[in-house]
């Protein structure tokens, strides 16, 4: 996942997937640009996890979107995932790097400038900051300002990531700052119109900032 001028939309699974959400995926990401697709699914044991990789990863590498799984550089891969993205209290990123080889590695990095950095040495592909505004999917403890974006992506050349609460109304100050990625959950799988109607509006409000 490189960055550049033009600001991409990362996808995040709801927190919980129902039957079916795979033709729901599908849906969304035939419905627009998006970079990466994250699988972060934090309650099930290692056969459900795999269960749902396999079941979500084909639909999204078949569009050209990289698969990264949220917590466990081990089991993306086993199973045949782009990468992982880790937090700060998960597998250290100088660990997961030796993990996933080559493949992609993402860090969490909250509103830190500090941390960022540290993922970078670690060997971290991208950084993700966050979040920047209330979330409905965890409880965020650290709120982040739209200038560690801006610092970052004048300061940096490893891309960024911002997270937390993201929506088609209020991303605009986020792209004009310099984030990368744009990372949501709700704004696409809450759209009351539908995933697919969601992407929609993300790449469109992404376009006009």
């Amino acid at each position: 996942m490189a960055g550049g001028t033009q600001c991409r939309l990362y996808l995040i699974t709801p927190p919980a997937i129902a039957s079916g959400f795979a033709d729901t995926l599908a849906a969304a990401l035939d419905a627009g640009e998006v970079a990466a697709l994250q699988i972060r699914l934090k309650d099930l044991d290692d056969d459900a996890l795999q269960r749902a990789v396999d079941l979500l990863r084909p639909v999204a590498q078949a569009r050209g979107v990289a698969v990264l799984l949220n917590d466990r550089p081990d089991l993306a891969v086993r199973l045949g995932c782009d990468g992982a993205h880790v937090g700060q209290e998960d597998t250290p990123a100088v660990v997961a790097r030796k993990v996933l080889g080559d493949l992609t590695l993402g860090v969490t990095c909250h509103d830190s400038r500090h941390l960022a950095m540290e993922a970078g040495e670690a060997g971290a592909d991208y950084v993700a900051f966050g979040a920047f505004f209330p979330t409905g999917t965890k409880q965020a403890t650290t709120v982040a300002d739209p200038e560690t974006l801006r610092w970052w992506s004048e300061m940096m050349e490893l891309p960024c990531v911002a997270i937390g609460g993201i929506t088609a109304e209020n991303c605009a100050p986020l792209v004009q700052a310099g984030a990368d990625f744009l990372a949501v959950v709700g704004a696409v799988w809450n759209h009351p119109e539908g995933p697919a109607a969601g992407v929609r509006a993300m790449n469109a409000a992404i376009a006009a900032a």
